[in-house]
């Protein structure tokens, strides 16, 4: 499993090819579209943001996926979310938008996990690591 170290620097890394670039390098992941999420802290109340992966969107809602590489605990901006559901998004270096993050349903989880390990199947890999049931998060536009 990744430390904490080890994920705050892919990210640092992440957000610096971005800013090098001028964008050009980093909207996509093994794939997947990248965005930068910005939630506010459950226990510091400033805002965090951390770079993620998509792999689904479907019409304006954005899927990320909380598994942590198969981590035995919940990613902190996942925690964060649930706390604080009004997050900002930068979706492939676009400009933030706020948008609200909710938990999907065991319903909507049962519909959207095939399609998420269809498409990319390290995350059916990190599920088979742990023995959390991994999150999907649902983004959509503030309304």
């Amino acid at each position: 499993m990744p430390s904490d170290r080890a994920l705050k620097t892919m990210n640092m890394v992440h957000r610096g090819l971005l800013r090098i670039s001028g964008g050009k390098l980093g909207n996509t992941f093994s794939g997947m579209p990248s965005l930068e999420l910005t939630t506010i802290g459950r226990k510091s109340g400033r805002p965090h943001s951390v770079m993620l992966t998509a792999p689904l969107v479907e019409g304006d809602t954005i899927v990320v996926v909380a598994s942590r590489g198969g981590d035995p605990v919940h990613p902190a901006w996942y925690l964060n979310l649930r706390e604080h559901p009004e997050v900002e998004v930068s979706f492939r270096s676009g400009p933030r938008k706020p948008m609200t993050a909710r938990v999907a349903s065991a319903e909507e989880r049962a519909d959207l996990w095939p399609k998420v390990t269809g498409k990319y199947k390290v995350y059916a890999g990190y599920q088979e690591r742990t023995t959390r049931e991994i999150p999907l998060v649902l983004l959509s536009p503030r309304k």
